[in-house]
């Protein structure tokens, strides 16, 4: 198809990179647009000495894939001239024209689908590029997505000034790099294949303008930037100080797990069971088998069979068959049940009521119970209505509130009392009245914690000699090792800067090695983390 003045006009909109380029024809199919075009300047420049010549030796064809219109693939075939230099002296006697706005030396796309390219290679990696690359018509290789990634030019870092460092995981439990991060900009500016202080130290030997150093408590970075940046200023992450303190905070509270679990009488919710026939004992088919077996021990326990015989006997585990023993009746095995809270507490005073009105099937109960908003299943009801069945007196079942873990109450006394809720406040407070010990806890843990927040480093001093006189092991053993690194940690305390960019791009590295499912090479990776 020949070209007419509106068509010309509309591919120079489409194209605007073909201005200089004469297109003589087009032909499109289902799938692709293919242009014919040529070179239209008089001259070109020899590649090798620079002189410019008009006289055409011979002509080729290049096939360059450009950029995809609505869906197809744009090939142009473009004819290019030879030309004879003009310079006798020239080793080059003929060369070739070059066209930069339209494809580089020895490649066969345009610069834009180079740079797509490259963009989605960094972006996606090898396989799942090359399968976004499918749906842009402009179809390639996984291999060559990488080969454009790691041809990417790096920027220059400049002149560092202030830098952060942290590991991350190559082989987790084996192998760790080390990311580097330009704490002015926030953005990466070196990958290290390991973490050891050498490499680190190295590193800071060949960028000597460095005067802050923001790390995590780890030697190998302290002893690195001792030995590379001896005058500049380390700080020590406020993130992993409270960390720390966090894991000797949950030591103290797991030891003194009993304080937790003191649960006030209050505290247990009474729910209401149905008012049924009772003879004074507790009936069922657990009770029934409870007295079964209590009997048999009894009985073995009279004719002199001893324990561990009585377990083989009656397939039973030791401890079981002990407490057995040591009931005098069955009655004591048979206990009021305390159980944890649900959903359908709540609704167990209805349920109790239409119980009493004579209503006893569990699936009209069920769907009552959820118009008024119960959101838990059937099974539950069926199940409490199964034991209204078998229950001969009206025995009260304690509810109790699930209880208080460690790992929840260390949270408590780490977190601002205003992001509490009123609640947790009460549960802590009421903790905090039976037990010294974790008052005294929680007084250092709120004191430490207002001086991190407020970097009040002035303070540390008087707070480590606190921790020290401290009953609490962990709290002395968390000041002592603050003892050891205490320049970088009343840095810390005290100066703006912290690690989080660094642990930002931890995370990032992360997601980068969990799209390329760990196996590309750390080259690869350092590629895609940089030239971003």
């Amino acid at each position: 198809m020949v070209l007419d003045d509106v068509a010309r006009t509309l591919v120079s909109l489409l194209f605007p990179h073909l201005a200089g380029i004469r297109i003589d024809d087009v032909s499109a199919t289902s799938n692709r647009i293919e242009f014919d075009a040529s070179t239209c300047r008089p001259s070109a420049d020899c590649t090798q000495c620079g002189c410019r010549s008009s006289t055409v030796h011979s002509r080729y064809q290049r096939r360059i894939a450009d950029l995809a219109v609505a869906g197809r693939e744009v090939v142009i075939r473009l004819m290019v001239r030879r030309f004879r230099c003009p310079d006798s002296q020239c080793e080059r006697r003929i060369f070739s024209e070059q066209v930069s706005e339209l494809v580089a030396r020895y490649q066969r796309r345009s610069p834009l689908v180079t740079e797509l390219l490259t963009r989605i290679g960094l972006a996606l990696g090898g396989r799942p590029g090359a399968r976004m690359t499918q749906q842009l018509s402009v179809e390639v290789s996984r291999s060559t997505l990488l080969r454009l990634v790691r041809a990417v030019p790096l920027h220059s870092t400049g002149t560092l000034v202030e830098i952060g460092v942290d590991d991350f995981a190559i082989r987790r439990g084996h192998n760790y790099g080390s990311v580097v991060i330009d704490m002015l900009t926030h953005r990466p500016v070196d990958l290290l294949p390991d973490r050891t202080s050498d490499t680190f130290a190295a590193w800071l030997a060949n960028h000597p303008n460095i005067r802050i150093v923001c790390r995590d408590r780890g030697g190998p970075y302290a002893d690195g930037a001792r030995r590379g940046a001896p005058n500049a200023i380390q700080i020590a992450d406020r993130w992993h100080l409270l960390h720390n303190l966090t894991a000797a905070v949950d030591k103290v509270v797991r030891a003194h797990r009993k304080c937790l679990r003191e649960h006030d009488e209050h505290t247990a919710v009474g729910q209401p069971a149905p008012s049924v026939r009772t003879d004074g004992q507790a009936s069922g088919r657990r009770a029934e088998a409870t007295r079964k077996r209590h009997a048999e021990i009894h009985a073995l326990i009279a004719k002199g069979v001893g324990p561990t015989a009585i377990s083989k006997a009656l397939h039973l585990d030791g401890k079981t068959v002990r407490r057995y023993a040591l009931a005098a009746t069955p009655e004591l095995l048979l206990t009021t049940v305390v159980r944890r809270g649900s959903s359908l507490d709540e609704h167990v005073p209805y349920l109790a009521a239409r119980w009493e009105e004579g209503c006893r099937n569990a699936r009209i109960l069920f769907r009552e119970v959820r118009d008024r908003g119960y959101r838990g299943s059937e099974r539950s009801v069926r199940r409490l209505i199964h034991t209204w069945r078998e229950a001969m007196g009206p025995a009260t079942v304690l509810t109790a509130p699930p209880p208080i873990t460690p790992r929840q109450f260390t949270g408590w006394l780490m977190r601002p009392r205003h992001k509490l809720t009123t609640d947790e406040i009460t549960d802590l407070q009421r903790i905090l009245d039976r037990c010294a010990t974790l008052r005294e806890l929680e007084r250092l843990v709120t004191g430490f914690a207002d001086m991190l927040r407020h970097r009040h480093g002035h303070l540390l001093d008087a707070w480590i000699a606190e921790a020290a006189a401290s009953d609490l092991a962990p709290l002395r053993s968390f000041a002592a090792g603050l003892v050891k690194d205490y320049d970088a940690v009343r840095n810390g305390l005290t100066l703006p800067q912290s690690s989080g960019a660094v642990e930002g791009t931890v995370t990032r590295i992360k997601s980068l090695k969990r799209s390329m499912f760990g196996r590309a090479n750390f080259d690869l990776l350092r590629q895609r983390v940089l030239a971003r």
